[in-house]
């Protein structure tokens, strides 16, 4: 973003990463502006893409997706047909949260949540069955110690 934000849009950032369905006359109170300020404020973080949606964070575990699961992906493939597909096939994966492309010896890396291990393997043949991969494992999170999507906004 080429647009310089201030202490009190970090302030606002930081309540709406907090809470996002807070009302603007609760928020206003926490940052110290009025109500319409405060609405002026996040429209302009809006319209600059700053702010690019505002979600409702759920519980997977309640939601029966206890398990977490981390896939890295080693492939011998590296052309744009390929890296198409794949890119197709993790989108339409509604199970795969996250997908990444590394730096170093692994090549990609996935972040998934599903039901239980039989899941993981239904997840896993779909996925070998879309794309050709030389190499997956994976890991599954026995804990989460931190698991958040707050963003930095002060950094000391």
């Amino acid at each position: 973003m080429s647009e310089i934000i201030d202490d009190i849009d970090r302030r606002i950032l930081s309540e709406l990463q907090r809470d996002a369905g807070q009302s603007l006359e609760v928020l206003g109170e926490a940052v110290g502006l009025s109500r319409n300020a405060a609405w002026r404020r996040i429209r302009r973080l809006e319209d600059s893409g700053l702010i690019r949606a505002r979600v409702a964070l759920l519980d997977a575990g309640k939601l029966g997706l206890g398990l977490s699961v981390i896939i890295q992906v080693r492939t011998n493939r590296h052309d744009p047909e390929w890296l198409e597909r794949f890119a197709r096939a993790v989108r339409e994966m509604p199970e795969i949260l996250g997908a990444h492309r590394m730096s170093g010896d692994l090549d990609y890396l996935i972040r998934a949540r599903v039901h239980d291990m039989a899941a993981y393997d239904r997840l896993y043949q779909r996925l070998i069955r879309k794309v050709e991969l030389s190499d997956v494992s994976a890991s599954f999170v026995m804990e989460d110690l931190k698991d958040t999507t707050a963003l930095p906004l002060f950094q000391g």
